[in-house]
């Protein structure tokens, strides 16, 4: 879309002007690219406005302040600037056209306006248009000229131009010369354009009559209102000199590098004069010279040769025009035309300007995503100037070109802060001159978290192990997560999720901190009630939305020495019963005489059990096994001794610190129990309980009687109805202990008490088994254990395993004398 637009107004001290707009604008990749010119005067006043740019444009005026217009010029005074509420463009400091374009017919300023949301360049280019700001002005304050007296009416005498740096009809315009009757002015042009002043004599000079002549030249141009300017010309009237000093070349012309040293030598003018002495002595000098190429290039009054004395630069000024005149002795003067061309070498690098920046970019940001604009400038020329530019490629980021040398840097990939939470972005910029001039910006773009990872825990799952008679509410762990992200998304918060153990709340087990995800006990764990329990613990973060994760955490109750030995036999009473054991006096050394029989509910070495005897009349009597709690004869029972022994045994287990109970067992020596009633009355009653000792001996000896034979029974039942092969039985017991942690595993093997255990008691018949069988595995327990011939509490010693032997047929009841456990009240 094309528009073109004429505004005329006042411009504060400058006076009417016209300013000219031209709009190109079209549309590309979602960022607006336009072209818009202005026309204005120099030395227009600070604060002018040069046009509204955003109605220019035709965009809508309601949105401008949104948009936040501004001006990017790579130059280092961009001279205007844009007021954001209004979109107006104001002249921002002094524009002087002939300081910025010199002797050029054509001056203007260029620079960039960026707006925001959405990101739009704009390119302005300001015409700067002449003012009659400058008067002609002469080189020199005063000319002196020498003529001869014999030169004819037609002579000429150059003066010297006047210089105007405005151009058109602002420029000089003519010259007067004051009222003489010698010499008129007149302005001659050579082919190439170059304007000359000479003084023309119209009549014969006569020295003797008037031997200087002074001459006011003025210099006038076509302003409104017109300036001017003098310079007072001295005439001296010489003797005669017909000759004029002649160049060898009517225009010289020479080439330079922008880079050439001080005191190079450029070209030598040279001009000959045909007299002879003085008066063909030539001496050259610059005439008509601009003030830049004065102050870089010399003359050799003597030699004509034209050095370098200060510093060429293409971009300032990449040609001189100059006029050499040559001067005899005689005072005539030749003049001739000095041209230099500059021709451009690579000094220049590229120059980057970071427009616009986005920073943080957020770490979602979709791929194409514009993060900064770039300006790229090269103020060489041709190839010299022409850049290209890159990063690196390893980087989530790529250059785009829009328009001119403006370029976006865009997202290429998906961003990670978690990754990558900042990039160094350097944006390399290289010439095509020889050899490449290179410029490296670099860039920092920082990212932004969102909400993107879950808290995740420092293990897939938690084994917790915890001693029984815990207190109440003590810490016994803690969990920890954490989060990638940053802030309030990484903040994390634990709960246990809800749901119940064996039908009990969990929270009447357990609690945890929200913030620190220690965990507590809420109550005392007892090992031989709860050995383990799990449950989940959920890390939630205060993202939005939150994200969360779960866990699973398993607590192992630890066994602790709390429970002390339970003795099974002999079975402690709290009445008068006495529990006492018949040995016969001839008994051999090694006789069992009873068997201690003890159980630990505590697990591990806690359980393990020893037995020791603790009191006895006959110390070297009796000997108790350690750990099988067999109590036996030691030697062979003398008559002098008592026949009543009373032993205290003592069960102690293998706790830290250890926790123990006592037994007490008393031995009758007696071949025949009715032998022993009477002791056993003079110690346990009078003769008034003798009829009540007699019931009971007969109804223990009925229930021993009936308990034999159905041992007996169950037996020889057994025995014949056992398979071939070895037959294994489930468990009996249902499983106590789930698996158990590796590190607890030497708490369970090697001891006493293996778990789990069942405990059976059964009486002894023959006098070396006990009266108590062992303590035996609930799990896996075979039949050929449960009823082992030597097991089987028949025998003596005299014949031993009648029943558990194959060949024999049959028993007899009168061949097995029977051991009774009597109890007495």
């Amino acid at each position: 879309m094309t528009g073109t637009a004429v505004r005329t107004g006042a411009a504060e001290g400058s006076g009417m002007r016209q300013v000219r707009v031209f709009l190109f604008l079209f549309w590309l990749c979602e960022t607006v690219s336009g072209q818009i010119q202005y026309s204005i005067p120099e030395e227009i006043q600070r604060g002018s406005i040069v046009g509204n740019i955003w109605k220019d444009l035709g965009l809508d005026l309601r949105h401008v302040t949104n948009r936040n217009l501004r001006v990017v010029s790579a130059a280092e005074n961009p001279y205007f600037t844009i007021n954001a509420a209004s979109g107006d463009l104001l002249v921002s400091d002094r524009i002087d056209r002939e300081e910025m374009c010199g002797e050029a017919t054509s001056c203007s300023i260029r620079f960039d306006t960026i707006a925001d949301n959405p990101m739009n360049v704009f390119h302005v280019e300001v015409l700067i248009q002449d003012t009659n700001d400058n008067p002609p002005s002469f080189i020199k304050h005063s000319i002196d000229l020498d003529i001869l007296e014999s030169s004819l009416p037609g002579a000429r005498l150059a003066v010297g131009n006047a210089r105007d740096p405005d151009i058109g009809s602002n420029a000089l315009q003519g010259y007067k010369l004051s009222s003489n009757q010698h010499f008129s002015i007149e302005e001659t042009r050579s082919r190439d354009g170059l304007t000359f002043v000479e003084l023309v004599l119209e009549k014969g000079l006569d020295r003797e009559k008037q031997s200087q002549h002074s001459l006011i030249l003025t210099a006038y141009d076509g302003g409104d209102p017109i300036r001017s300017s003098t310079v007072d010309i001295n005439i001296n009237v010489l003797d005669a000199n017909d000759n004029f000093p002649v160049f060898s070349q009517e225009v010289y012309r020479a080439s330079i590098s922008e880079g050439a040293a001080n005191n190079s030598v450029v070209l030598q003018v040279k001009a000959t004069d045909e007299d002879d002495g003085s008066n063909s002595k030539i001496t050259y000098s610059f005439t008509s010279i601009s003030d830049s190429a004065l102050n870089t290039f010399s003359l050799d009054g003597d030699t004509g040769e034209v050095k370098i004395k200060g510093l060429l630069d293409f971009e300032k000024a990449n040609s001189y025009k100059m006029v050499v005149n040559a001067k005899d002795g005689g005072g005539h003067v030749a003049q001739t035309v000095l041209l230099i061309d500059v021709f451009d070498v690579n000094d220049n690098a590229p120059e980057i300007t970071f427009a616009s920046v986005t920073s943080p970019v957020p770490e979602d940001s979709a791929p194409g995503t514009v993060v900064a604009l770039i300006n790229i400038r090269d103020r060489d020329s041709g190839e010299n100037g022409e850049v290209e530019c890159h990063i690196d490629e390893r980087m989530p980021f790529k250059l785009i070109p829009s328009s001119g040398n403006i370029y976006k840097l865009v997202s290429s990939n998906v961003l990670d802060r978690e990754k990558a939470p900042e990039y160094n972005v350097t944006v390399t910029a290289t010439d095509k001159g020889t050899p490449p001039f290179a410029t490296r910006r670099t860039v920092r773009l920082q990212l932004s978290d969102t909400n993107d990872n879950s808290p995740a825990f420092d293990q897939s799952s938690y084994q917790i192990f915890v001693p029984e008679n815990n207190p109440s509410g003590a810490s016994v762990y803690r969990v920890q997560a954490s989060d990638l992200d940053l802030d309030e998304n990484a903040h994390i918060t634990y709960s246990i999720l809800n749901n119940n153990s064996d039908n009990i709340p969990l929270s009447s087990f357990i609690s945890i901190n929200s913030q620190t995800g220690v965990i507590y006990a809420q109550c005392a764990f007892d090992y031989e009630q709860l050995r383990e329990f799990q449950f989940q613990v959920k890390a939630q973060d205060a993202g939005s939305p939150p994200l969360s994760s779960n866990v699973t955490v398993r607590v192992f109750i630890l066994d602790q020495n709390d429970n002390p030995p339970e003795i099974l036999y002999p079975v402690p009473s709290s009445d008068d019963s006495v529990f006492f054991e018949l040995v016969p006096p001839s008994s051999d050394s090694g006789y069992q005489v009873a068997k201690v029989v003890a159980v630990d509910a505590d697990s591990g070495h806690n359980s393990w059990l020893s037995y020791h005897l603790l009191q006895a009349p006959e110390f070297s009597l009796f000997k108790i096994g350690l750990h099988t709690g067999e109590i036996r004869t030691s030697r062979t029972f003398m008559r002098k001794e008592p026949h009543k022994q009373n032993l205290v045994i003592l069960v102690k287990d293998n706790g830290q610190p250890p926790l123990s109970a006592t037994a007490t067992l008393r031995v009758v020596f007696t071949e025949d129990l009715q032998e022993a009633i009477p002791e056993l009355r003079n110690h346990y009653g009078d003769a008034d309980d003798e009829s009540n000792l007699k019931v009971y001996l007969v109804a223990a000896l009925i229930l021993i009687s009936f308990l034999f034979i159905v041992t007996l029974m169950l037996a020889v039942i057994i025995r014949c109805r056992r398979p071939k092969g070895p037959m294994v039985c489930n468990s009996l017991v249902p499983a106590l202990y789930p698996d158990i942690d590796p590190r607890l595993s030497t708490n369970y093997q090697n001891g006493t008490l293996p778990l789990p255990f069942s405990y059976e008691v059964g009486v002894a018949l023959d006098s070396k088994q006990n009266e108590f069988t062992f303590l035996r595995s609930s799990q896996n327990m075979s039949t050929d254990i449960l009823f082992s011939p030597n097991d089987s509490g028949i025998g003596n010693e005299s014949v031993e395993g009648s029943i558990g032997n194959e060949r024999s047929q049959e028993v007899s009841s009168d061949s097995v004398p029977l051991r009774f456990s009597t109890v007495f009240h």
